[in-house]
């Protein structure tokens, strides 16, 4: 570990500012509005793509952060692109909520609504906010939210629900669910609302959506994570038994420190939550971490899913630094170090014009995966980027 964080500050916002976001400033789709929706391994853009509601959301959220923290209008630019193209195309004015799918020109495709969607929406709209103060868009956030709280919160089970039919009839979890099973409730969903209420309340920092933060951060200690195993189960099914043996370690950090930022936000110093943070980082660390310093995906029963996923490498290099900051323990820093260079290595696609790849096998072979899609967004690796930067101020700032 001889790189200095002076070091390692220049090299990602090189790599955010010069590589990340022009990779993804150049998909703008300035004829049908939004971006493009899909560039293959090869780099080719497909322009005729369908246009995903997730997918607009992290291009907006990302947009909207790289703009409220650099100043740059660029930014601000691709920001309101994408903005317009989720309000006037994905939001539902009939029946509220933004829809799955739409195709290139707009028109939707796939109108069912997932309140993992909704989440990112929420998420989105509220960054974008804060960026550029739209009140349009904080007012469909609160929208949003309200839908979410109305028709997706189970009261009674204290769960969220997941997947509705356009007209908000709950349907099978088609979208979210996996590992052989259809999961009534989903850890995924879970952590996602979390970080959206987060960012929600930063814009709009109301008592309701204060309680909401709380009621989340129970739910995940006492139905999702598991104390004993010091993991989150995945899938359950109505009254919370799990449906499979699977953790996801990408999960797990990313959830580690996005349950830290909501305790942060909202001024909590819970004993149980604050362990449960740490908790699952020890354990990612102790058990999921490789030899050549990247994470492996999953676990299934005794099956090891060694995949070095993009996003995955993402999480865990921000969960690691939140770790070390909180507790000050040298190997998480020393684990972040040697990640980041896998990362720069094995990760990141040197060819011009290119950005991550989706994921590479042990032995550094990257998959046929897109390099762009309704999946596959700026959102996770630009976040890295963004975090770790304004954590290594924040250290510089106390020296």
């Amino acid at each position: 570990m001889t790189m200095t964080l002076h070091t390692l500050s220049s090299e990602i916002r090189k790599e955010w500012l010069e590589h990340i976001l022009p990779f993804w400033g150049g998909l703008k789709d300035e004829t049908n509005g939004g971006f493009y929706g899909q560039v293959n391994a090869d780099l080719k853009i497909d322009k005729q793509a369908a246009k995903g509601g997730i997918a607009c959301s992290r291009m907006l959220w990302s947009f909207s952060a790289a703009y409220r923290t650099t100043g740059h209008e660029i930014y601000a630019e691709y920001a309101r692109h994408a903005f317009q193209f989720l309000a006037r195309h994905l939001i539902d004015r009939q029946y509220g909520g933004l829809y799955w799918m739409v195709d290139y020109k707009g028109v939707p495709t796939d109108t069912r609504k997932h309140i993992y969607n909704q989440a990112f929406g929420v998420y989105a709209l509220s960054e974008y906010h804060r960026a550029s103060g739209n009140q349009e868009a904080l007012d469909l956030a609160k929208e949003l939210y309200r839908l979410i709280e109305s028709k997706g919160y189970d009261a009674k089970r204290q769960a969220y629900k997941e997947e509705f039919d356009r007209e908000w009839n709950e349907q099978p979890n088609e979208m979210l669910s996996g590992n052989g099973v259809v999961a009534h409730i989903t850890m995924n969903t879970h952590i996602h609302v979390l970080e959206a209420y987060s960012t929600l309340y930063r814009a709009w920092p109301e008592a309701v959506v204060r309680e909401s933060l709380h009621n989340l951060l129970s739910i995940l200690y006492h139905h999702i994570f598991d104390a004993d195993r010091r993991h989150l189960g995945v899938f359950f099914d109505k009254d919370w038994n799990p449906l499979v043996d699977v953790t996801s370690f990408g999960h797990d950090i990313e959830a580690s420190w996005l349950m830290d930022e909501a305790l942060d936000v909202i001024g909590s110093t819970n004993p149980d939550y604050k362990r449960m943070v740490l908790d699952l980082a020890y354990a990612v660390s102790e058990r999921a971490v490789q030899k050549d310093g990247s994470l492996m995906n999953e676990q299934e029963g005794s099956h090891l899913d060694t995949s070095r996923i993009w996003w995955v490498q993402a999480e865990a290099m921000v969960g690691f630094f939140n770790a070390y900051q909180r507790t000050g323990d040298i190997q998480f820093l020393e684990q972040f170090f040697s990640m980041w260079d896998y990362t720069k290595k094995n990760i990141i696609d040197s060819r011009p014009g290119s950005e991550w790849f989706w994921s590479v096998n042990e032995n550094g072979r990257p998959d046929q995966h897109e390099m762009a899609g309704p999946w596959k967004c700026p959102y996770h690796n630009s976040r890295f980027c963004l975090e770790i930067l304004n954590r290594i101020e924040q250290i510089s700032s106390k020296l």
